[in-house]
């Protein structure tokens, strides 16, 4: 018989809907999505993560689904310049460049390829990380970024649960005319926003979690939740599941849940390839004591052949890096005489 029970575990819900190699996906929002969205990327999953950079809250996340919708195109008008720099109050610094021109090609050719990836897209998941937002005094646009303006220079409010959903019950009725089957699965972010207290950050969170429930309950067919927040917040409720900043989420956290996602929300196929691909992916990050040796010959060229194979047993795969990069080392090896 076991002894006493010293964690709690959530729940996870029954999703008729699987994202899979045959799939296409849509990551929208906080770093968290990015810790999801990146897992998937980096198995060779369709995946389009943050068009836009990292955004936190649900009134950016929303600008930001609209404009690929409208497949928006910036003018030079819709940019500022702080510090030297050419930002976008839509988008993350990640697009910020000191030459204006540069940052517009960035932002306009990201916004072209995410507006058609997302039409064509079977699943968008979106995270929020925080129910406050800053608006900009000069023109009352809802920010994605500071950008390190002035505080004074924006006003502070915190969404309310009917904000929320007003917004999200347009927006995704405009989702479905242009991608009748897309399914939306919402996330909130472990994450807390300590800069925002202790009190308010719980308030914060418990405003998403709530407008999200009203969304699902309005769209059960269409509209799911994925309960991250939850599974920090009772499966890992430790500590040793931080970083140093005791915010932000260690690897061994951001696996768990990914061992949750990936168990629930990806079809038992496509979680069978993706152990392959992982063979493929260690292979590519193995560093050889000698790069001349016959062995490392032997070892490049089993995964040359693994990588040939998995494309034509499955032809939906793209592994045309991994192949190129095999035989990029094969060839360096037979120049330098190994």
């Amino acid at each position: 018989m076991r002894g006493a029970k010293f964690q709690t575990y959530v729940d996870i819900p029954h999703y008729q809907h699987k994202a899979g190699y045959q799939k296409r996906s849509v990551f929208i929002g906080s770093c968290f999505t990015e810790n999801v969205g990146n897992r998937m990327q980096a198995l060779k999953y369709p995946v389009d993560i943050n068009p836009f950079g990292i955004l936190y809250n649900p009134s950016s996340v929303a600008n930001a689904l609209q404009a690929l919708l409208d497949e928006k195109k910036f003018g030079a008008g819709e940019l500022f310049q702080h510090n030297g720099i050419w930002h976008s109050f839509m988008h993350h610094g990640r697009f910020s460049s000191v030459d204006q021109a540069e940052a517009l090609t960035q932002i306009n050719a990201r916004i072209a390829f995410s507006s058609n990836w997302l039409r064509q897209a079977d699943f968008l998941f979106l995270t929020f990380g925080t129910a406050w937002i800053y608006r900009y005094k000069e023109s009352g646009e809802v920010v994605a970024n500071c950008h390190k303006v002035p505080a004074s220079k924006f006003v502070r409010k915190r969404l309310s649960v009917g904000e929320i959903v007003g917004v999200y019950t347009e927006l995704l009725a405009r989702s479905w005319e242009q991608n009748p089957e897309i399914k939306i699965v919402f996330t909130v972010s472990p994450i807390r926003h300590w800069k925002d207290g202790a009190i308010e950050n719980q308030r914060s969170k418990a405003a998403l979690i709530l407008a999200i429930d009203e969304l699902v309950k309005r769209f059960p067919d269409k509209c799911f939740y994925f309960p991250s927040y939850e599974i920090v917040m009772d499966e890992l409720r430790d500590y040793r599941f931080y970083a140093e900043d005791m915010l932000h989420l260690t690897e061994v956290a951001v696996d768990h849940i990914w061992s949750v996602f990936e168990e629930n929300l990806i079809d038992a196929e496509s979680r069978k390839t993706a152990m392959k691909i992982q063979k493929l992916v260690n292979a590519m990050q193995h560093r050889p004591v000698n790069k001349r040796s016959q062995e490392f010959a032997i070892f490049l060229n089993k995964f040359l052949k693994m990588t040939q194979e998995l494309e034509k047993e499955y032809s939906y795969l793209n592994l045309k890096l991994e192949k190129e990069y095999f035989i990029r080392h094969l060839r360096e090896l037979e120049q330098n005489g190994g």
